[in-house]
């Protein structure tokens, strides 16, 4: 009798442990790095989800420094599976710490070649999207002082401006330090920095998002934000009196990107994931933010998106900016840091 229960025990045993794994095998989390803005999570997420039941995307997300710099510190004990949406150079500068793991989806080879790695065989990140520095400019409050809206970055050191400009921190937002690795690109280090040193005695704050300098000029906090060109479009779709300006010298830009991590232990549904992230699909909803999108021939056209913003995005060098981030990001710090906002 001791035997037969015995044998009935370990027969429930081995079919609860039975039971569980292949739960376990259905119930798939990913735990997701991202900088994508917080409107975009749930569309992108339930797009995901709908052709893959049995994969959770459970995001972390906050702005691109605050993600690279994390990444970056769990290089030895990574958190992450994937890495949806953040820049590109973030990726390289992981990519050279051997942080991130090759895969082909099928159809990368209908992308833009400009999206993808072409270092790599397999490559190791694919872009989704891109994003152009801009500047917001708030036209009710030009019109009550009387001050014209700039054209481009030149006209910002006029001194009519002192004190009415916002940009983002480099060092914590992507397009912050977009924007700053186009002007050194574009100038030349010497005079990039000598710009920057007047365009600062005009900055009121650095603010520690990239989106927040065009929110702020949209709700009439400051008169300009350098910002992104998609922020300061939805500002003036929902009403806002803002004026979206591509600098006419030419404009940085950046790749919103992603990734697979080296080591993750839940490959096969973070290929899935780049599966759908360079998908068709996937391109047409980031065409609702973005006009320019990796995959060829999605061009929905974007109420007030500024006509010429593909135009003037300039020749960028996202290697050069990625080798030389940290040392940018060190020397902005050490002239401009002063007028950071409190984080």
């Amino acid at each position: 009798m001791t035997h037969r229960v015995g044998r009935v025990f370990g027969a429930l045993v081995i079919a609860a442990v039975g039971i569980a794994g292949l739960t376990a095998a259905k119930a798939e989390d990913l735990t997701v790095y991202t900088a994508f803005e917080d409107e975009q999570l749930a569309g992108y997420k339930a797009a995901f989800e709908a052709v893959n039941p049995d994969i959770t995307i459970n995001w972390v997300r906050d702005s691109t420094g605050v993600v690279t710099a994390r990444l970056l510190a769990e290089k030895n004990n990574p958190q992450a599976d994937v890495i949806w949406g953040l820049a590109a150079t973030s990726l390289l500068v992981m990519d050279a710490e051997g942080m991130l793991q090759g895969y082909a989806p099928a159809g990368v080879e209908d992308l833009k070649p400009g999206f993808v790695d072409q270092s790599n065989d397999p490559p190791h990140w694919l872009g989704m999207d891109a994003y152009i520095s801009a500047i917001c400019f708030n036209t009710a409050e030009g019109a009550a002082r009387n001050i014209p809206a700039p054209t481009g970055w030149a006209d910002l050191l006029n001194p009519i401006y002192k004190n009415s400009i916002v940009m983002p921190n480099p060092g914590s937002s992507g397009t912050g330090f977009l924007t700053v690795s186009a002007i050194l690109q574009q100038m030349g280090e010497e005079e990039g920095w000598k710009y920057l040193d007047g365009l600062h005695e005009n900055i009121n704050t650095y603010l520690h998002s990239g989106s927040k300098p065009c929110v702020a000029a949209a709700q009439g906090e400051y008169l300009i934000g350098i910002s992104f060109e998609y922020r300061g479009v939805q500002e003036k779709n929902k009403g806002a009196p803002v004026d979206i300006i591509i600098p006419a010298e030419g404009a940085g830009w950046e790749l919103e990107a992603g990734a697979i991590m080296a080591g993750t232990d839940q490959l096969d549904a973070a290929q899935h994931l780049m599966d759908f992230a360079i998908s068709k699909e996937a391109n047409v909803l980031y065409n609702q933010y973005f006009q320019v999108v990796g995959y060829p021939g999605i061009t929905q056209e974007i109420p007030n998106y500024p006509a010429n913003a593909e135009e003037l995005m300039i020749e960028n060098d996202f290697s050069w900016a990625a080798l030389n981030r940290e040392r940018i990001l060190e020397e902005w710090q050490a002239r401009y840091g002063s007028k950071d906002a409190p984080q």
